[in-house]
């Protein structure tokens, strides 16, 4: 393997630099299996990992990236052959182990999933960790009760991100008919309706944290941000009802009371697709690839390694929408 390009994050004196290098393979983190890297794509924990003190990179110098897809190149482990298409989300890829923001990249077999049926190298990044949150928040909130042939009433907040895009459109494709999209600015609301959303609300619509107990106004809540929006919205859950939360970018403190969960019997669902055991991600894959594609409506831009830092301003400004993919 010659040299090849990848995004380097570096600390100098007091700062996080990064950009794009020619490096060699001896640079790779250590593993069973080398991938010719096809796509990765942007995610809010890719904006954090070149941020100081961003609590992503463990250690530098790092390549970033949370997810790939790819081909074998190289293969130790009797599971994966030269020439298969495999994706990588999740575990420790662009913290402490080298990611997908590569031309190549190296891992241990463990994390490494084949690519299903009907499913391009590009249509799985298109999908990527964000796509993989969604499907897990939505099978989380099934498992609690949510049925589309109920009709509930379900929230979406974070709609026009990289999670709440996709499950905005997953949601529409299983056939749930009753869904609301939080959106922050105006521009957002047509967009959010183009991905599946039948109403749209802003912040202020959802009026401030004052009782602990408010009017139930959804049966279900998709949660991609977190902070004080999370904490509004628990005490307007309907009886019985659920809310998922993947993410974080409103804030990691939750304000609350005890009263909607024995008066009202709801249940708050903490979803990490970072540490999926392998076993499981097969079938939620093959899943994505079958019934729940939705690939080839979602909202995507697809970029070139040079053009991750502009992507990842946007995303830190809140100028990000929908799903980014890089091409490696």
């Amino acid at each position: 393997m010659n040299n090849f390009k990848a995004i380097v994050v570096k600390e100098q004196e007091d700062e996080v630099v990064y950009g794009v290098e020619q490096i060699g393979e001896d640079q790779l983190s250590e593993g069973d299996v080398t991938i010719q890297v096809a796509y990765s794509s942007i995610n809010y924990k890719d904006m954090l990992a070149v941020q100081k003190k961003g609590g992503v990179i463990r250690n530098y110098p790092m390549i970033p990236g949370i997810d790939l897809s790819g081909t074998v190149v190289e293969s130790s482990d009797s599971r994966f052959q030269e020439g298969q298409e495999v994706i990588i989300t999740g575990f420790e890829m662009g913290m402490s182990h080298t990611g997908g923001f590569s031309e190549y990249a190296r891992v241990p077999a463990d994390w490494v999933v084949a690519l299903p049926e009907n499913l391009s190298l590009r249509d799985a990044m298109v999908f990527g960790t964000a796509g993989f949150t969604a499907a897990l928040s939505i099978l989380a909130l099934e498992k609690n009760g949510m049925d589309a042939g109920n009709n509930p009433k379900i929230l979406v907040t974070g709609s026009t991100g990289g999670v709440g895009s996709v499950a905005l459109q997953l949601l529409e494709k299983i056939g749930y008919g009753n869904i609301t999209a939080l959106v922050r600015k105006d521009h957002q609301e047509e967009v959010a309706k183009s991905l599946g959303a039948h109403t749209v609300i802003f912040p202020d619509d959802l009026g401030e944290l004052k009782k602990p107990l408010n009017k139930e106004k959804f049966d279900y809540i998709l949660d991609t941000v977190g902070g004080d929006i999370t904490s509004v919205l628990i005490p307007q859950l309907s009886y019985g009802g659920s809310m998922s939360m993947c993410g974080m970018a409103g804030g990691v403190e939750l304000k609350a009371t005890v009263l909607p969960f024995i008066l009202r019997g709801v249940n708050l669902l903490g979803i990490d697709s970072v540490n999926v055991p392998i076993d499981k991600r097969p079938a939620i894959w093959a899943k994505m690839a079958k019934e729940w594609n939705i690939t080839g409506t979602t909202l995507v831009d697809e970029i070139s390694l040079q053009e991750v830092p502009e992507t990842i301003d946007a995303l830190k400004n809140g100028q990000h929408l929908g799903r980014t993919i890089v091409k490696c």
